[in-house]
C-alpha cells in the first residue's frame, strides 16, 4: 500500500509529484497556480471571506466524507452572508503513513463538490507531519465570495414578528456521524445532509431581499443557532415542536438515546429569518431546491423574553428549550 511519507512534504520532487498526481488532477482550472499566490479577477462589489478547519472522525460516513464537508462548510458560510462563492484555497496537514488511495478519494470528492458548487480552488498548501503528530488528515479551506447587490444579512437584523424557517430536516449529520462510529450498536438508515446550499440561498434572494439572516446549523445544531440569534438581536423565539422536520430514523435514534435533535449538527440545513409575510413564498422556493425539499416554517420571533427560546409541545403547552450545553459529539466536522 502506498502511503504519504515525510518526503512528500519536503518541497522536493516527491512534493511536486504529489501535487501533480493528486491535487492538480482534481482541482485544475484557469486560476489554479504553481506560483506562490493565485492572481484573480477582483469582484466588482463587496466580498465576503471565511475560513474553516475540518477534522471529522470517521473521515468517510454515509452521505459524505471530510473532502465534501470541507467544500460545503466554507461555501455555505459564504452563502449565509448572501455571497456567491467564487474562490477557495485549501491547506492539508497529513500524517506520515496516510494511505495515498484514501487521499485520492478525499481530493476527488473535493473537486467534484467544488464543481457542483460552482467554485474554483485556486491555491493550497500541503504539510506532512510525523507519525502521531496529527490524527490522519486535517483540512482547512478559505473562501471568497461576492455579495449580491442589496443584500444585508446579519443575526442582528432579526425582528419580532419574523418567521423562523429551516431549509430542511434537522440533525441528520450529527446522527450519521454518531452511527458511523458504531459506539451504541444501533443500525439505522441515516445519511448526512452534507450539501452545498448557495443555489437555494440565491433562489430565495433573487425573489426577495427582505430576508434578515441565514445561519448554518452546523456544530450545536438548530437549537444553538436559535439561542445565538435571540441573543444577537435581543429578541425571544418561539418554535412549534410539531412543525420541526425530523427524519423518522433520526427521531428514532434520538428517542433511544435521549438526544435532542435540535442540538444535533446539520451540514446541509440552514435557519432563515424573514418577515412572516415572506415566509410562505420562501418555503415554496426552497421546496423546489435539490437539497431543501423539507423546508418548513417552525416558529416566530417574539418581543421577549430577550435571549430565550420557547418550545410549544405537541399537547399545546409551552416550555423553555434548554440552553446549549457542552459538546454533544466531538469532531463532527
Amino acid at each position: 500500500m502506498e502511503t504519504v511519507t515525510l518526503a512528500h512534504g519536503a518541497g522536493g520532487a516527491q512534493t511536486s509529484d504529489l501535487i501533480a498526481s493528486i491535487f492538480r488532477s482534481q482541482f485544475d482550472n484557469a486560476y489554479f497556480t504553481a506560483d506562490d499566490a493565485a492572481v484573480l479577477p477582483a469582484p466588482s462589489g463587496r466580498i465576503a471571506m471565511t475560513t474553516d478547519g475540518f477534522i471529522v472522525q470517521p473521515r468517510f460516513f454515509p452521505g459524505g466524507d471530510v473532502g465534501r464537508l470541507s467544500i460545503c462548510g466554507t461555501v455555505n458560510d459564504l452563502a449565509c452572508m448572501g455571497a456567491k462563492p467564487q474562490y477557495l484555497t485549501c491547506s492539508f496537514v497529513i500524517e506520515e503513513g496516510f494511505p495515498l488511495e484514501e487521499l485520492r478519494r478525499i481530493v476527488s470528492s473535493m473537486g467534484e463538490t467544488a464543481r457542483e458548487a460552482g467554485v474554483v480552488i485556486v491555491a493550497g498548501d500541503t504539510k506532512v507531519a510525523g507519525k502521531g503528530q496529527v490524527d490522519g488528515l486535517f483540512i482547512t479551506t478559505t473562501g471568497v465570495g461576492e455579495l449580491l447587490p442589496g443584500v444585508n444579512l446579519s443575526g442582528k437584523n432579526v425582528k419580532p414578528g419574523d418567521a423562523v424557517i429551516v431549509t430542511g430536516d434537522i440533525g441528520r449529520h450529527g446522527c450519521a456521524i454518531l452511527l458511523a462510529r458504531d459506539e451504541f450498536g444501533i443500525e439505522a438508515d441515516v445519511k448526512s445532509d452534507d450539501a452545498p446550499l448557495w443555489g437555494a440561498v440565491q433562489s430565495v434572494l433573487d425573489c426577495t431581499k427582505e430576508v434578515r439572516a441565514f445561519r448554518d446549523a452546523t456544530r450545536g445544531g438548530v437549537g444553538t443557532v436559535l439561542y445565538e440569534i435571540a441573543k444577537e438581536s435581543g429578541v425571544g423565539i418561539r418554535i412549534d415542536r410539531e412543525k420541526i422536520p425530523v427524519d423518522p430514523a433520526v427521531g428514532g435514534v434520538c428517542g433511544m438515546l435521549g438526544l435532542e435533535p435540535l442540538y444535533l449538527a446539520c451540514e446541509g440545513t440552514m435557519v432563515c429569518f424573514a418577515p412572516m409575510s415572506q415566509a410562505d413564498g420562501i418555503v415554496r422556493i426552497l421546496k423546489n431546491g435539490k437539497y431543501t425539499a423539507n423546508a418548513a416554517v417552525i416558529g416566530e420571533v417574539t418581543e421577549g423574553p430577550s435571549g430565550r427560546v420557547a418550545v410549544r409541545t405537541q399537547i399545546g403547552a409551552e416550555t423553555l428549550l434548554p440552553p446549549p450545553g457542552g459538546e454533544l459529539l466531538p469532531r463532527i466536522c
